[in-house]
C-alpha cells in the first residue's frame, strides 16, 4: 500500500503529500495527475502532480484544504498508508521550444505547474512566472521558480510583494513586456483560469489552461468530468486536463463544479462534528 513520506503546511491552507509509490514515479510527466482516497470510506479526488522523484519512489502533490477528503489528507502523517494513489493520469502538457512562455499559477496551481516550468526550461524557452497569491505569507516555493525561470513576478492583493493586484491586469502588462509570447499556461482555480484567458484573448495569445471539474474514476468511465470545448463534449480525464482556455465553455464549468457544494457542506459539518477531536 501506498506509504506517506511527508506531509506538511506550506503555507495556511495549503499542504504538500509525498507518497512513495514508484510505478508511478517512474512514469510522471508535467501536467498529469492522481487520484487518492484518504481512507477506504473516503471519496476518490485528483490531485496535480507538484514533483516526481523516480530514483527515490516518490510523487508529490500540492493540495487546497477544501472539504472534507482534503482535510483528512491534511489529518496524515509520515509512515500512514494510504488505500488508493493511482496516476499518472491526464494526458501530459505539450512541451517544446516555443520561444517565450508565462506562466500564471495561483494557490494549489503553484505547485502544480512547477513541473511544467522546469522542463519548459529544460525544452529552451524564455520561462516567465507570475505567481498569485492574496498576501505574501500565502506564497510559496518562491526560490524554485527563481532557480529556473528568467523572471518571476507577482500578483497579490496587499501589494506586499511589488504587484498590481489581481492577475489578470499584471498578466496584461506582461503580454506587452515580454512580446512576442507564445503562449501562456495558466493553472489555479478555476476563476484564476478564466480571468487570464479573458485577459490574453484581445491579443490572441495562446492560452492553455488545466480544467478541474468534479471528477470519481480518472479514467473516463464514469463521465462526471465532462466539460465543453472547441463546442464539444469532453472528459477532463482523459482528453485533458489541459485545454486551449479561449475554447472552454466557461459557464457550463462554473455550474458544474456547483453541483455538489450543499452535500460538500454537509459533509465537512459531520465530519467536524464528529471526527475531530
Amino acid at each position: 500500500m501506498p506509504r506517506i513520506l511527508t506531509r506538511e503546511r506550506l503555507v495556511p491552507n495549503v499542504h504538500l503529500l509525498e507518497v512513495h509509490a514508484p510505478e508511478v514515479a517512474g512514469k510522471c510527466r508535467p501536467g498529469q495527475f492522481v487520484i487518492v482516497m484518504p481512507d477506504e470510506k473516503g471519496e476518490r479526488i485528483p490531485l496535480s502532480i507538484a514533483d516526481w522523484d523516480a530514483g527515490r519512489g516518490s510523487v508529490t502533490a500540492v493540495f487546497l484544504l477544501v472539504g472534507t477528503s482534503t482535510r483528512k489528507l491534511a489529518a496524515l502523517k509520515a509512515g500512514d498508508e494510504i488505500p488508493v494513489f493511482v496516476g499518472p493520469l491526464g494526458r501530459p502538457s505539450e512541451i517544446g521550444a516555443f520561444g517565450t512562455v508565462v506562466l500564471v499559477a495561483g494557490c494549489f496551481g503553484i505547485g502544480a505547474l512547477w513541473p511544467t516550468a522546469r522542463a519548459l526550461k529544460a525544452a529552451g524557452n524564455r520561462v516567465v512566472a507570475l505567481i498569485d497569491a492574496k498576501a505574501e505569507h500565502l506564497a510559496y516555493w518562491k526560490d524554485r521558480y527563481r532557480s529556473v525561470c528568467d523572471r518571476v513576478l507577482f500578483s497579490s492583493r496587499d501589494h506586499a510583494l511589488g504587484s498590481e493586484g489581481f492577475a489578470p491586469r499584471p498578466l496584461e502588462k506582461l503580454l506587452e513586456a515580454e512580446a512576442p509570447v507564445a503562449r501562456v499556461i495558466a493553472v489555479g482555480c478555476t476563476y484564476l483560469m478564466y480571468a487570464s484567458a479573458q485577459a490574453t484573448r484581445p491579443a490572441g495569445v495562446k492560452t492553455i489552461v488545466s480544467l478541474n471539474p468534479i471528477m470519481v474514476d480518472g479514467t473516463g468511465m464514469c463521465g462526471a468530468c465532462r466539460c465543453t470545448a472547441e463546442g464539444k463534449t469532453k472528459f477532463a480525464c482523459v482528453d485533458g486536463p489541459d485545454f486551449d482556455g479561449h475554447q472552454v465553455d466557461w459557464d457550463e464549468l462554473f455550474m458544474r463544479r456547483r453541483s455538489y457544494f450543499d452535500d460538500e457542506i454537509r459533509s465537512l459539518c459531520r465530519y467536524e462534528e464528529t471526527e475531530l477531536p
